[in-house]
């Protein structure tokens, strides 16, 4: 088993200064410490550790990049793995770039299980709790099928949360754009808070996969 000390060397020697500063703004938190290794050797890394996943789980979460390959390797698992690991991965997402990186494919064939720790997260406390929820139905639940659900969970959510409210907006966007009357047909009931209303049209707004018309009505319903 490779111990912690190794491993964060072997991640020091792939950081970039002027990356990391970069990202560290985009983070906009100060609390959490960046290396500035970029994603695709985060990625490279997660694949690698793989096969000892308990052990990597084990290292102290002092850096983003550490948090990082714990997610992405525990998102490579089969799915009673990912399950089994869930929770635990889920408490350490303190920003959006790790929620929105924390991809499982597995999910993908097990939608309908799934549903059940979405409901969990969507009602939970935390805002990136909540925010896994929202952006695990965008890459995996947009379907026609799951358009009632999303909509409730998107409801439920606690969109006066930051992250909340833009993972939110994104995902309703992302409704409008694919199955416009029934999203617009949701909008009209005024079950979201304004800003997120607006903020959702406005996204939906900036695809190039709208007409003008289409653009143009949801403009008119903007509140």
């Amino acid at each position: 088993m490779t111990p912690y000390p190794e491993f964060l060397n072997e991640l020091k020697a792939l950081s970039e200064p002027e990356y990391r500063e970069f990202h560290k703004k985009l983070l906009k938190n100060d609390k959490i410490n960046v290396l500035g290794v970029r994603v695709p050797a985060l990625k490279k890394l997660a694949k690698k550790y793989l096969g000892e996943i308990d052990n990597i789980l084990s290292y102290p979460d002092e850096y983003y990049e550490v948090t990082f390959v714990k997610l992405s390797a525990v998102a490579l698992l089969d799915y009673d793995g990912f399950i089994a690991r869930l929770d635990g991965c889920v408490k350490l997402i303190d920003n959006w770039a790790t929620c929105d990186c924390f991809a499982p494919d597995c999910v993908k064939d097990n939608r309908d299980k799934f549903l059940l720790h979405i409901r969990k997260y969507a009602a939970a406390s935390g805002e990136f709790e909540q925010r896994f929820a929202l952006t695990v139905l965008l890459r995996y639940y947009m379907d026609e099928k799951y358009l009632e659900t999303i909509f409730a969970l998107v409801e439920r959510c606690d969109t006066s949360k930051y992250y909340v409210h833009m993972a939110a907006a994104w995902l309703v966007a992302e409704t409008i754009v694919r199955y416009y009357d029934r999203a617009v047909g949701f909008l009209m009931e005024n079950s979201l808070d304004k800003k997120t209303h607006n903020k959702a049209i406005q996204k939906a707004c900036e695809s190039f996969r709208l007409s003008n018309d289409r653009k143009n009505y949801l403009k008119g319903i903007k509140r």
